[in-house]
């Protein structure tokens, strides 16, 4: 919230993005991108709309994405290819700085008194205020009300369950704030400004990134990391906003999902963490009262006994790893999906192929200007362009390694003295010449 740019302004549509410069671009973009199946812990996320759930795979899909993840991703291997989205202006100077500022230095002033009553309400106004700008809007309502206003709710597209209570009351539930009167857009509330979270949550994976790609990562959630080897000293501090705090030295751990955990400290601490009910009965079936049971058909409050079964579940985010029958690990998932806009993604890929073959054509048109008439003269006519290619890689098969044709490469020139090309040697003389090549300019 401190430090990274944020997106302010009113944002401009831009429907067609692809060939523009990723650099030039500030906003959220929906974009094709292909993750190499070399980054074993990929960066952009993908949601699953079957399982409704986000998971972080490789492969060839488009989604929307913040600009500056989009550059972040680009810049460790990822393919982008922008197609469309709404751009803002750069706001080098975050309108939180001086808030968190302020508001850290208090907490930190709680913390030196020992008031950490203080010190916690600290820290909740600096991590919760924007997650309000990026809150849903959309909200369930649930009133007590006449039969005038119930035939008038029950009657609007946002109705969602009605009883009657008596001859004159009626209890009816509906969502806020998905519309406004018929034949109008729709009005946000003046509060949300979800630019601004998401792009605050999306500067804190750039952040987070660097430490959990690492390959002595074991374990992270949100703003922390359990790293198998130490992190520099300039890197940590409990007094440093951005920095971490060293929380504990591991002696062993077993780390399953996120917030399922168990270590040993090298001090002899015994930690479990499991998010959910009862965490001493992780993978046990156990009796849970609900003292504060709903029906939602009868809106009837309940005390009720349920069954559980604690666990976690395996394979919903990445492909679980064997070893004769023992999990040693995991692997991304891999997933292709256009998004319905393969058409369009297909036609700008042969654009490129096109642009790029008439580049190579120019570039092999500038090495032919450079032969002599003789050199010319022994490239079969017929052949063409294709064939003087073929015949420069046929030279660098047959050459010695480290020789000069080995580093012949058909690039741009700034001027005939900066290609240097072999001239083509007979067939018969092909193994009498390889071994000391001498280029001609």
């Amino acid at each position: 919230m401190k430090s990274f740019p944020m997106p302010g302004g009113r944002p401009v549509w831009h429907g067609h993005l692809e060939g523009q410069n990723l650099d030039n671009l500030f906003g959220f973009i929906e974009a094709h991108v292909v993750c190499p199946s070399t980054i074993s812990r990929p960066f952009l996320s993908y949601r699953d709309d079957k399982t409704n759930t986000l998971v972080f795979p490789t492969g060839n899909f488009v989604g929307l994405y913040y600009s500056e993840e989009l550059k972040y991703a680009r810049d460790i291997s990822y393919k982008i290819n922008p197609l469309s989205g709404y751009l803002f202006e750069k706001k080098n100077n975050s309108p939180f700085g001086s808030f968190v500022s302020s508001v850290f230095e208090m907490r930190q002033d709680a913390k030196r008194i020992g008031n950490n009553a203080m010190s916690y309400v600290y820290k909740i106004l600096m991590n919760s205020l924007y997650g309000r700008f990026g809150i849903n809007p959309i909200c369930t309502v649930t009133e007590i009300c006449n039969l005038d206003r119930y035939n008038h709710l029950t009657m609007e597209g946002d109705f969602i369950y009605a009883d009657k209570l008596s001859s004159h009351y009626f209890i009816v539930s509906y969502l806020t704030n998905t519309a406004v009167a018929s034949g109008t857009d729709w009005v946000p509330p003046r509060i949300s400004v979800v630019q601004l979270a998401a792009a605050i949550i999306t500067c804190s994976r750039i952040h987070m990134y660097p430490y959990i790609s690492r390959p002595d990562c074991y374990y992270t959630d949100t703003d922390s990391v359990v790293l198998g080897s130490p992190l520099p000293e300039g890197e940590i501090s409990s007094t440093v906003l951005g920095k971490f705090k060293l929380e504990h030295n591991i002696k062993k751990g077993l780390f399953l999902a996120p917030k399922s955990y168990s270590f040993e400290t090298q001090e002899g601490e015994q930690i479990l963490k499991h998010k959910g009910l009862a965490k001493s009965l992780v993978d046990k079936m156990t009796s849970i009262y609900n003292n504060f049971r709903i029906d939602w058909e009868t809106l009837n409050i309940c005390k009720k006994e349920i069954n559980v079964k604690l666990g976690i579940k395996a394979g919903t985010k990445r492909i679980p790893v064997y070893d004769n029958d023992h999990w040693v690990g995991t692997e991304p998932l891999e997933v292709t999906d256009y998004a319905g806009q393969e058409n369009r993604i297909h036609k700008y890929e042969v654009k490129l192929l096109k642009e790029e073959n008439i580049r190579l054509q120019e570039q092999l048109n500038r090495v032919i200007e450079l032969l002599s008439d003789k050199e010319k003269d022994s490239i079969e006519k017929d052949r063409g362009i294709g064939y003087l290619k073929s015949e420069i890689e046929n030279m660098k098969s047959h050459s010695a390694p480290n020789t000069e044709i080995e580093n012949i490469k058909l690039l741009p020139a700034r001027n005939t003295h900066d290609i240097k090309l072999l001239s083509a040697p007979n067939t018969d003389d092909m193994n009498h010449h390889t071994n000391n090549p001498k280029p001609n300019e």
